[in-house]
């Protein structure tokens, strides 16, 4: 087979020598534009997972690189004149230069035929070649040349960032913050071989032009750098290659991903590899690795088929969909770690303590968890698990173990959950002309006893024509207060959680038929009129259209959730959340898709939000002092013109100073247009920022599943309370079993159920071992 690989970085070079070694009697050019044993950059990161596939692949290759690795476990972190450190994360360093120069020697060993000082300007250039790999980089001219058939996504990140080295030696991958009179900088910063070391210096466009650097030569931003981290260099001077580059030596990051990854030019197959098909931010050090893994993977595919011509497109399309999901995973990882540095400081420097800014950068990719941090370096979670224990007014004995974050007690105005877990509401639709009965006392009451913190009831509609569907519940009967307060009477004498209620109006999506006869669908009979903020129906052509409320529409209602208000409080419930979201009454109001009004309740944010803030103050006022108040809201609309997070933060504040102690960050659901991006955790950044740049209390919700998750969100400062919806209604007792399965025994059990306690602990136990054995 005759293969010519343009571009002759880690992919170009490692796909060659594997598919050389694999049969010498291949023909394998490699093109690069640069001299000979010439290279630009710093250093690069492996895995060791990574070397642990190139030593199966080959050997030599693998063991010149290892010789000249250097290894490091711990993560430091310099911050507000702290020094924080956490080990057991295995990370490999190796020069760019010395790396290049491993393959080169490596390739010229089998045989391959390296062409220098070539710019290859095509890959029409070499037509007798059977296959070409594009690996010629992130502004790839092959990619370029058939962009209409790979259809490349690139996009350009908001920070700048500029590429150094240093003689200084660290013996840790270290994260070095700096606050200056415009904003927070920070360094990436970690060995690569016995005398160099990375240092990588990154900040906000605006704080970076703030001191004037978009004006400044290499030498000048280096001095610059100098003067910022000398407490840090000690002396030591910072150094550039990046002779190559033309212009500022500050870069923004470009995020490659690509539809299709080949193309079959008429005359050779030519597929993408590295970062001329995908990119991942330096944050969390992958791209190396995915070069190199795809040059493995694709060599490996080729093999399997017997090497054949004729066999490349099955090939090709087959090497892509393995591919792809790995990429994609890492992509996102690196999407979420390149995130976090890029509005920390904005959202976490400022906000957070060290030790909690120290968990949050940990676990800032999302494939670091809370568990996954005790395998690494246990002794170091167990001193955060008891830095926040003490915050939370939890004693630990010395020597003691201390709680999980997510089993930690939480305070709010003058009450107090025991732990950070929430039974999310979740509409049953089995209440009776608005009056819950037996069932709900039964569903309500489990959840209760199942070790939850907080219980909340379904939303309860202000009205009779407030209901989404006629088996919603509502309290606008004396007799609704009644049965409410049989069921806040009972979750209180028989267990420890507290019990809270969420009002709210469904507005145009009410009318509708309970969900198992079809969700959002109108009744067919017995409907009744509909309000909101503008004459749209929510499923167009199928829902009723709602008449646009006037002014008395609106003190109706208002009084409405007063009145709710103050039976709410005669139920003895000890939260109370207004319903805010979701496209019902309130949404409807916040959210410029479904609120098109020409008067001051329609317009900018400031008057779509008139109203519901007017409701949410009378509710305030009329709610006992002593008791926390929340409000739901959708943070992203997930449709374009519609909400986005942005908006979340200033609807936030907005309720903020109207008196909420809490924002419960949900999303979507007022438009039927919506593109939600699902995934586990998927509605937590919303929770995040609200928390953290709003700076006030928030609960997440959305695909949390299991106490990893919960512990990762509370450590992190990401939220301060979870809702669970969907796993409590297939386990009430979700909290207790989550603690049971981490091995967290200090949860009280109902006594009804002490026997089973044990049982279940001594079960997960043995899980463990055996997973541990395995």
């Amino acid at each position: 087979m005759n293969i010519v690989c343009i571009g002759g970085g880690p992919a170009g070079l490692y796909f060659a020598l594997l598919m050389k070694k694999q049969n010498p009697a291949h023909d394998i050019t490699v093109v690069e534009r640069n001299r000979p044993y010439d290279t630009f950059g710093w250093g690069v990161v492996f895995s060791d997972a990574t070397m642990e596939n190139m030593r199966a692949c080959d050997e030599p290759t693998a063991t010149a690189i290892e010789a000249s690795f250097s290894h490091w476990d711990d993560i430091e972190v310099l911050f507000r004149g702290r020094v924080m450190r956490s080990g057991g994360h295995g990370f490999v360093g190796i020069g760019r230069k010395r790396l290049l120069n491993i393959l080169q020697a490596r390739c010229e060993e089998l045989g391959v035929k390296l062409v220098f000082e070539h710019e290859a300007e095509s890959d029409l250039e070499y037509p007798e070649a059977d296959l070409i790999i594009a690996s010629d980089g992130i502004h790839s001219r092959i990619r370029q040349r058939y962009a209409d058939v790979f259809q490349p996504e690139i996009v350009t990140r908001p920070n700048r960032y500029i590429w150094l080295g240093t003689h200084k030696l660290y013996d840790a991958f270290t994260f070095l913050f700096e606050k200056t009179e415009h904003g927070w900088f920070q360094a990436h910063i970690y060995k690569f071989d016995a005398e160099t070391s990375t240092f990588i210096v990154e900040a906000p466009e605006s704080v970076w032009q703030a001191h004037g650097l978009e004006s400044a030569n290499t030498e000048d931003s280096i001095a610059f750098c100098e003067k910022l981290f000398a407490a840090n260099l000690q002396g030591a001077h910072l150094l550039s290659n990046a002779r190559h580059l033309r212009g500022s030596a500050w870069l923004n990051f470009q995020r490659v991903k690509c539809a299709r990854w080949f193309h079959d030019n008429g005359r050779s197959q030519v597929v993408l590899m590295g970062d001329a098909v995908h990119t991942a931010h330096f944050a969390i050090g992958s791209g190396t690795k995915l070069a190199i893994e795809d040059a493995i993977e694709l060599a490996r595919l080729i093999g399997e088929s017997g090497a054949r011509r004729e066999a490349l497109p099955t090939v090709l399309a087959r090497y892509q969909e393995v591919r792809e999901v790995e990429v994609l995973r890492l992509q996102n990882a690196a999407w979420n770690a390149m995130e976090w540095f890029e509005v920390v400081g904005r959202r976490y420097a400022d906000a957070l303590p060290p030790e909690q800014f120290m968990y949050s950068l940990l676990t800032r990719s999302q494939r670091i968890s809370h568990e996954n941090l005790r395998l690494r370096d246990a002794r170091w979670l167990a001193g955060f698990e008891r830095w926040f224990a003490h915050r939370a007014g939890v004693p630990v004995a010395d020597g003691a173990a201390p709680p999980p974050p997510m089993f930690t007690p939480y305070a709010l105005r003058g009450m107090k959950l025991k732990n950070r877990v929430v039974v999310s509401p979740m509409a049953q639709y089995s209440a009776v002309d608005g009056g819950v009965g037996d069932y709900h006392l039964v569903h309500l009451g489990a959840r209760a006893m199942g070790g939850a913190g907080l219980v909340f009831a379904e939303m309860t509609c202000v009205s009779e024509d407030a209901r989404i569907t006629p088996g919603c519940a509502g309290l606008y009967r004396r007799e609704h207060v009644v049965a409410w307060k049989r069921i806040a009477d009972w979750i209180h004498t028989h267990s420890d959680a507290k019990f809270a209620l969420q009002l709210g109006h469904a507005g145009a999506k009410g009318s509708t038929r309970v969900a198992w006869e079809g969700a959002d669908l109108p009744l067919a009979q017995d409907n009744w009129p509909l309000l909101s903020a503008s004459t749209q129906a929510y499923l167009e052509g199928v829902s009723t259209t709602p008449r646009e409320m006037t002014r008395e529409d609106m003190k109706r209602v208002l009084a409405d959730f007063v009145r709710a208000t103050e039976w709410a409080a005669e139920t003895g419930a000890d939260w109370l959340e207004l319903h805010c979201a979701h496209g019902y009454l309130l949404s409807a109001f916040i959210s410029p898709l479904t609120n098109r009004r020409a008067d001051d309740f329609g317009g900018s944010l400031e008057n779509r939000l008139r109203y519901p803030l007017e409701v949410f103050r009378a509710m305030r006022a009329a709610w006992p002092k002593h008791l926390p108040m929340s409000v739901r809201i959708s943070a992203h609309d997930w449709v374009p013109g519609g909400i986005t997070p942005d908006d979340a933060v200033a609807i936030a504040r907005a309720f903020q100073t109207a008196g909420a102690d809490l924002i419960d960050c949900s999303s979507g659901q007022v438009s039927a247009k919506q593109q939600p991006v699902y995934g586990r955790m998927y509605q937590t950044p919303f929770a995040d920022r609200i928390r953290n740049e709003a700076g006030i209390a928030t609960m997440a919700v959305g695909a949390i599943t299991e106490a990893d998750h919960v512990n990762s969100i509370i450590a992190a400062g990401r939220a301060d309370l979870c809702a669970i919806g969907r796993p409590h209604l297939a386990n009430p007792a979700w909290t207790l079993t989550e603690a049971a399965r981490i091995g967290y025994t200090a949860l009280d059990w109902p006594k009804q159920y002490l026997a089973a306690k044990t049982q279940l602990e001594r079960n997960f136990a043995r899980e463990r071992q055996l997973a541990e054995a395995s």
